[in-house]
């Protein structure tokens, strides 16, 4: 595996289905695809889910399902290949690098077969790596759409990274990591070796108020967090906020061997800027402390981009069975994809840096 992603690991995928996480409840049903060999070895592997919905894929085709029950034609099911609820770049088609040119065709093929047979309107692979981008848009139709990103430049420290910024930029930063440190938080950064118990329970009380609150559906809960911790300590990174001794606040991130993830956000008390201090700059200084290139701190928001994040092109990759509503779909796919091209041109013209730099 590439980078050792933690979201492609057996550990973190198991642990998503032996939890609950996925299923028939939330609408992500596992139907992942292997490829063996005669003496049963295992070649190349696809992750996949049969999709009831859209929810969790930050890929958003609402429009598509809308067109579909107008015309009194079902849009769900659906296959994709993800990780559920996150919205990363990662290996969508799994296979040794001297046999991608043989196990990626097969992978395919057997996908789309499998689309057709089990009646599902369409296949869509979403956020995959160049490589697999690549070969699948040879079939695929191409969708893309931006997210922000901080790159590492070689910092020292932060201050460093300051110092590339421009001057309003660079003050707006000082002064909301002030605030955040004149109210009185201490901010712990642990890992799965020093997290205890406890704080898994305060983290999962925060993403659940999160949900709560915004009306949303909580779908991972403290028995996968507590496992995964166990099973992938070295990858969990997990800062909490503290005020006069009680836990208020936490964010939960995942690194690979190159790039730190944000994930998912929570507090309990509102403090000014405790926000950005917890889920950006506390990640930016992780990152320039152990060497990371990138942080991806999640889908959207423009805001990130006066903290240093700049804007990036992603991608995703769909095959529509219905033969009607292919040349519609790639009409619109087009369109979308010259809107977020000239989109990320204007937000490059006012990049926060004193010199943009090359992403």
């Amino acid at each position: 595996m590439l980078d050792n992603h933690p979201f492609l690991r057996h550990e973190f995928l198991h642990a998503m289905e032996v939890h609950h996480c996925v299923g028939e409840k939330f609408g992500w049903l596992p139907r992942h695809i292997g490829v063996y060999d005669d003496h049963g070895e295992l070649l190349g592997a696809m992750p996949l889910y049969e999709k009831y919905n859209s929810y969790g894929e930050f890929v958003f085709d609402h429009a598509w399902a809308d067109a579909y029950q107008r015309n009194g034609l079902p849009y769900y099911p659906k296959l994709v290949s993800a990780v559920p609820y996150t919205p990363a770049g990662g290996q969508r088609l799994l296979a040794r690098s001297d046999m991608q040119a043989e196990i990626y065709p097969l992978l395919l093929e057997r996908v789309l077969q499998l689309t057709r047979q089990s009646g599902c309107s369409g296949f869509h692979c979403l956020f995959p790596l160049p490589a697999e981008r690549r070969f699948l848009s040879q079939q695929l139709l191409s969708r893309h759409d931006c997210q922000f990103h901080w790159h590492n430049r070689h910092y020292r420290d932060f201050g460093e990274f300051l110092s590339r910024l421009n001057a309003k930029k660079r003050k707006n930063i000082r002064q909301e990591r002030r605030r955040a440190a004149d109210s009185g938080v201490v901010i712990r950064r642990l890992d799965g070796h020093t997290a205890r118990e406890q704080d898994w329970r305060h983290f999962t009380r925060f993403y659940e108020h999160t949900f709560q609150e915004k009306w949303g559906m909580a779908t991972f809960n403290y028995e996968f967090f507590s496992e995964v911790a166990k099973l992938l300590p070295d990858q969990v990174v997990l800062v909490l906020a503290d005020i006069a001794g009680q836990c208020i606040a936490g964010a939960l991130m995942y690194r690979s061997d190159h790039t730190l993830y944000g994930r998912h956000w929570g507090c309990i008390q509102q403090v000014d800027a405790l926000h950005f201090e917890v889920c950006y700059y506390q990640g930016i200084e992780y990152c320039i402390a152990q060497g990371l290139e990138r942080f991806e701190p999640g889908a959207q928001g423009e805001h990130k981009m006066a903290r240093g994040f700049l804007p990036t092109c992603t991608e995703s990759n769909h095959w529509i069975v219905d033969e009607r509503f292919r040349e519609p779909i790639a009409r619109f796919v087009r369109h979308e994809s010259d809107a977020v091209r000239d989109y990320i041109e204007q937000l490059c013209a006012n990049s926060p840096y004193r010199r943009v730099p090359a992403a």
